[in-house]
């Protein structure tokens, strides 16, 4: 082991450097004439800083040194912040490594029961820091860092986010990863390697989104373990030929191989580490060099840049033959890699295929990994023997699946042809499975032709789709949706038919939660901090059990208390102001109320709705006197989000944000009442500074179409006042912190269809409907925030159908933001209220929702290594 810094070398700069030395491993180079050469500096230079340091801290810094010269082949004294940024990472991930070798050990060795959660995206967000917290080191690597020249922040700020997903569903898929390692459940996450993730956004001069490659793995990712030991081979195309006992033999066509990387998921207060696996795709063959000597340059590369592309991109446009095929090839490559790591791993426990369901766990993120149920039939028939009811049997006993939205649009499906081009064994397995649940259905409804084609898997049409949600409700054994209203319509809507079939047993909800180390302790070290010395508790007391924040209900009367959790929102909008100026150049009133609306964007999340708000403010504020203007509140917007590459409407409502701040921002009457901003390139990390700083934030669904939301959670958590609709996990999260601590506005679920119908075959000019949107839309359409002709499209999307409707909601939304505004007059009443909502926000973390399928559905237990 290390020792400590000797006393007795201090002030002797010959024998402190052969300490040092000893200590850490560090080796100066000489110069011409021999003489070693450290590191120039003040007295915080390596000959000196390891004065005093602790035992741990001696270790960080010869972990360090050690990574610096043997992983990166560099000197210590000649590094810039990304070099010690990959030394301090991999340094870190030593620690991991040995927990997560123990912990899969110890888990082979118990021979536990594990679930695997199969979603396309896992939006990881940084590691370092939320890898130093869960460890427990961070005060160890923050002193250790800084004693070698380094300053932890600057280091964590050379990470980019990883990018493995987009939106909610994606950091839903982390958060779970993170509470199960925290609760030492044995779970495994299975992913894509996105080489470019989904996009890197810029905005152009005239306010449009444009997309370029996302560099984030443009520097060697030090948080994955490539495993070449761990390598599959995945069919596409080819033909099947049917043989005897419902068997088939696929072969031709194209092979790849799927390469294993593992992601270290650490535990927080313990050592369990559990594991992401991603598959990065590579061809079979790789450079034909025939092709090559003959001339023919891109045939040689042809196979080389097929098998590449299949993890290249998360979510390729799919408005393009290539781009639907290369999206459904990311689907079955991803399941079937995963089906074929997870029977190996169980057949390594010797027992039979008839116990898989005793041993294995499968949850469906959405529809994306449905092709899982074709896949592990397949496997069962045609490689193991299995007959096809038994095998059945097995399926239906191992898969659950999580539905993850309401919009018939939003449910996917694939064009029959296509698949039986690119997954010919596949069809002909969905076509058996389809038979033999239509015939169960006929016996139970006879007669009722329009239910067999409501609930068949292959929807009638030219061409035919294969509907990816009846699939998976009929593979699973139990589906849940997110949110305890989503879940209610999901039976009464999409599912009714087989909740008829079924029984309603079948389907349960599971509300989203969010993990508290990183969407508290991470992203909030202040407020964190404050609450430990408050409720005179550990931080990990109330980590691990969110509940014990109602401990702060007490001082919420407490003046000294009140004070310092202001000044904590106060330090966090500074926080913010200081990335906005050091960005974007802009500087922000710190003292104006925060309003934040961060999400990816889409009609249904309404977007449209604030940024027509924004411009009802400025309306009303430019038609104030200057004596009336005094009695406004200053306030800031924010708006954060991507748009599909494809998706011109919400690309449009970017471009509308961008020019509206432009010409608001530089109005001399209104720009110390009313600012505007949208931040590029919306992560994690960008979400982490903007959360913590929001006085208020906006979660606006037309009613009955967001299925819960987890960033709602995330702002209340940390403060942060919520104006919604009634609407996903709003709900539940206004009955836990009081409506009186929440602002709701719009129409009810129930009138939803009713408005629409009117909307469709009863239409209302918006001048009659709602004049002051309308107002809103003909200032736009005139030009006022750049040529409104650009914007019509968008406009016409509320002037002729309205499908989210906003013209419903309009003066509704205005009225709520009026109230917040008369709310935020009261400041020590504006902070009991935040203080009230943090102190209920128990019921949302992700440590209760991954217990809630740990026992309602995967029937796992915590195992904890000692």
């Amino acid at each position: 082991m290390t020792s400590t810094i000797d006393p007795s070398v201090i002030g002797k700069p010959r024998r402190a450097r052969k300490h040092v030395r000893s200590l850490t491993g560090f080796t100066p180079e000489t110069d011409e004439k021999g003489h070693e050469k450290w590191p120039r500096g003040d007295e915080k230079t390596w000959k000196d800083n390891l004065r005093g340091v602790d035992q741990s801290e001696g270790d960080v810094a010869r972990s360090f040194v050690h990574h610096v010269q043997t992983s990166l082949a560099r000197q210590p004294y000649n590094l810039d912040d990304l070099g010690a940024y990959q030394a301090t990472a991999l340094s870190v991930r030593d620690n991991l490594l040995v927990n997560w070798n123990e912990t899969q050990l110890h888990f082979n060795r118990k021979g536990v029961k594990r679930a695997y959660y199969l979603s396309l995206e896992f939006l990881m967000g940084r590691t370092l820091d939320n890898a130093l917290l869960n460890l427990g080191l961070k005060p160890q690597y923050t002193d250790g860092v800084d004693k070698l020249g380094f300053n932890i922040e600057n280091l964590l700020d050379q990470e980019r986010d990883a990018g493995l997903g987009n939106g909610g569903l994606g950091r839903l898929a982390a958060c779970y990863l993170d509470s199960s390692a925290s609760q030492e459940l044995p779970l495994w996450g299975y992913g894509l390697r996105y080489q470019y993730g989904i996009f890197q956004q810029l905005i152009g001069p005239d306010g449009s989104q444009l997309e370029a490659p996302d560099p984030w793995l443009q520097h060697d990712n030090p948080w994955e373990l490539p495993r070449a030991d761990v390598v599959y081979e995945v069919r596409f195309y080819g033909h099947s030929e049917r043989l005897e006992g419902g068997k088939a033999l696929w072969s031709g066509g194209q092979e790849v191989l799927a390469i294993a990387y593992d992601v270290m998921i650490p535990g927080y207060e313990t050592k369990n580490t559990n594991n992401l696996r991603l598959w990065e795709s590579k061809p079979k063959r790789g450079f034909d060099l025939n092709s090559f000597n003959a001339g023919d340059y891109e045939r040689a590369v042809e196979s080389s840049n097929s098998a590449a592309a299949i993890t290249s991109v998360l979510y390729p446009n799919d408005h393009t033959t290539f781009g639907k095929e290369l999206r459904l090839k990311q689907q079955y490559f991803w399941t079937a890699a995963s089906l074929a790591d997870i029977v190996r791993r169980f057949k390594n426990l010797d027992k039979p295929m008839s116990e898989f369901p005793e041993y294995v766990s499968i949850q469906l993120n959405d529809t994306h990994p449905t092709l899982a149920i074709p896949e592990l039939m397949r496997i069962l028939v045609d490689e193991e023997d299995v007959r096809w009811d038994q095998a059945w049997d097995i399926i239906t006993r191992t898969f659950f699946f999580t539905n993850h939205t309401v919009l018939p649009e939003a449910l996917e499906k694939w064009p029959v042809p296509l698949m039986q081009h690119l997954l010919p064994r596949h069809m002909q397995i969905i076509f058996d499975i389809n038979l033999a649940f239509l015939q169960a259905v006929e016996k139970k409804f006879p007669g009722d032709r329009e239910k067999l084609a409501r609930m068949s898997l292959i929807e009638e049409g030219y061409p035919q789709n294969v509907r990816m949600a009846n699939l998976a409700c009929i593979g699973s054994h139990k589906v849940n949706g997110v949110a305890e209203l989503h879940s209610e319509l999901v039976r009464a809507t999409i599912m009714k038919d087989f909740v008829d079939f079924y029984g309603v047993s079948k389907f349960f909800n599971v509300t989203n939660g969010i993990t508290p180390r990183r969407w508290l302790d991470q992203c909030n070290p202040g407020l964190s901090n404050l609450i430990s010395e408050t409720l005179k508790l550990p931080k990990a007391a109330f980590l691990k059990d969110l509940f014990k924040l109602e401990g702060l209900l007490k001082h919420t009367e407490d003046p000294k208390f009140i004070k310092k959790w202001a000044a904590v929102k106060q330090s966090n909008k500074e926080r913010l102001a200081h990335y906005v100026e050091q960005t974007l150049g802009l500087t922000i009133n710190t003292h104006a109320m925060f309003d934040v609306q961060i999400k990816r964007l889409h009609e249904y999340k309404r977007q449209t709705l604030n940024i027509f708000g924004v411009i009802h403010r400025y309306l009303t504020l430019k038609a104030m006197t200057p004596a009336e203007r005094k009695k406004v509140n200053p306030k800031v917007v924010f708006f954060a989000g991507k748009a599909a590459p494809g998706y011109y409407i919400a690309k449009l409502t970017i471009r509308l944000i961008v020019n509206v701040a432009r010409i608001i921002n530089d109005d001399p009457e209104t720009k110390d009442l009313l600012s505007l901003y949208f931040l590029p390139d919306y992560s994690v990390s960008l979400a982490e500074i903007l959360i913590p700083a929001s006085d208020i934030s906006q979660h606006i669904s037309t009613a009955g179409t967001e299925a819960s939301g987890t960033s709602n959670m995330k702002f209340c958590l940390n403060g942060g006042l919520l104006l919604g609709t009634v609407d996903g996990a709003n709900i539940e999260i206004a009955e836990e912190v009081g409506e009186q601590n929440v602002f709701f506005f719009g129409h009810l679920t129930p009138a939803v269809e009713d408005l629409r119908y009117q909307h469709m075959y009863h239409p209302v000019p918006v001048e009659e409907k709602c004049p002051a949107l309308a107002r809103v839309l003909d200032e736009v359409a005139s030009g006022r925030f750049g040529d409104g002709s650009v914007y019509e499209p968008l406009l016409n999307t509320v002037r002729q159908n309205d499908y989210y409707l906003l013209t419903e909601d309009f003066d509704s939304y205005i009225q709520a933001l009026s109230l917040v505004d008369e709310a935020y007059q009261n400041r020590v009443g504006w902070i009991k209220k935040s203080i009230c909502t943090t102190a209920k926000m128990g019921k949302f973390s992700s440590d209760r929702a991954i217990q809630d399928y740990a026992q309602e559905c995967w029937n796992i237990e915590s195992s904890r290594l000692e």
